[in-house]
């Protein structure tokens, strides 16, 4: 069931992909350069976030022992 539930995710964030990289093609060089970071702008916090939550895990399991 766990596997399934991840397949359904990953293809609606497979067709956005699609969607962004269409998009910035049928643009000019500088749009596309902006869309490309707007898209980092948007990845970025969650990234950090997780990265956060792994540093105090990897932290709490290093107290731990």
């Amino acid at each position: 069931m766990k596997y399934l539930l991840s397949l359904i995710g990953t293809a609606g964030a497979h067709a956005q992909c699609v969607m962004c990289q269409r998009t910035a093609a049928a643009q000019q060089w500088e749009r596309a350069q902006v869309l490309n970071a707007g898209i980092f702008v948007l990845l970025a916090p969650p990234l950090l976030l997780l990265g956060a939550i792994a540093f105090l895990a990897y932290k709490k399991n290093q107290t731990g022992h």
